[in-house]
């Protein structure tokens, strides 16, 4: 996820201060992994040395002085170009799990439990996906959704390479 782009298209409605960024973006897409202050605030520091923000106001407090920022017309368009640009797909194909089946295969060792205990850790994560996705509120149930399919796809991928683990082994064994 690109942070700058987040922080400027929540800029969008109105400036705001680090603090209220940093809420916003917690409460709308940080559920698992809320971001530091210190994030937020060198995040603001590149968007202005960049001209994408600019500051609105800065209000003395009782603590350090609260700068509230506003996007630019420049860090509009970055937005725009960003929204517009589609992401590219992750292919996979150097993916860790291929690479222990193989050493696996190549050190002599059990792909076969590499594969099952890999399995059952997909299962294990796709209960509580599930869990938290009946619990959850419409973008909880979304992001879990997103998760779960490309579980589906690995455990696919599993049960495949199960099925072929003879033949891989022969193919990667070779002199």
């Amino acid at each position: 996820m690109s942070i700058g782009h987040t922080l400027l298209g929540l800029l969008e409605s109105g400036p705001r201060h680090g603090y209220d960024l940093k809420r916003t973006f917690d409460a709308t897409f940080g559920h698992d992994k809320p971001l530091h202050y210190g994030q937020v605030y060198s995040t603001m520091s590149r968007l202005l040395k960049n001209g994408l923000v600019e500051v609105d106001g800065i209000e003395a407090g009782g603590g350090p002085e609260r700068k509230r920022y506003a996007i630019t017309d420049a860090g509009i368009t970055d937005v725009q170009r960003w929204l517009a640009t589609p992401e590219a797909p992750e292919p996979y194909l150097q993916s860790v799990l291929y690479t222990k089946v193989v050493l696996a295969l190549l050190t002599e060792r059990d792909a076969a439990t590499v594969l099952d205990t890999q399995r059952a850790e997909h299962l294990r994560m796709m209960r509580i996906l599930t869990d938290r996705k009946r619990k959850g509120d419409l973008a909880d149930q979304l992001i879990c959704d997103h998760a779960l399919f490309h579980l589906e796809a690995d455990l696919r991928w599993l049960e495949l390479t199960a099925a072929r683990l003879d033949k891989l082994a022969a193919e990667v064994r070779k002199p």
